[in-house]
């Protein structure tokens, strides 16, 4: 799976998670926030949530509170 961190109206990260067969350009396309943070691959392992790689066409990479940010909003739904 690949994601996108984006920035939304209030300034709070929120992350879209789609398909690998999706390209990140195409997706960020669809998206109405003017702001994306960092883009890369996620995997879920025994430990959690994983964030890593990134978009060479977004140019952007996985960031270091990535993971923490998206097992949140796994975690609360209401996020």
């Amino acid at each position: 799976m690949k994601y996108i961190m984006f920035e939304d109206f209030s300034g709070a990260a929120v992350p879209i998670i789609f398909p690998s067969r999706i390209n990140f350009d195409e997706m960020r396309e669809q998206m109405p926030y003017t702001t994306a943070l960092s883009a890369g691959y996620i995997t879920l392992t025994s430990e959690g949530v994983r964030c890593h790689g990134q978009s060479k066409s977004l140019q952007l990479e996985a960031g270091p509170e990535d993971a923490a940010i998206i097992q949140t909003k796994f975690e609360d739904a209401e996020s």
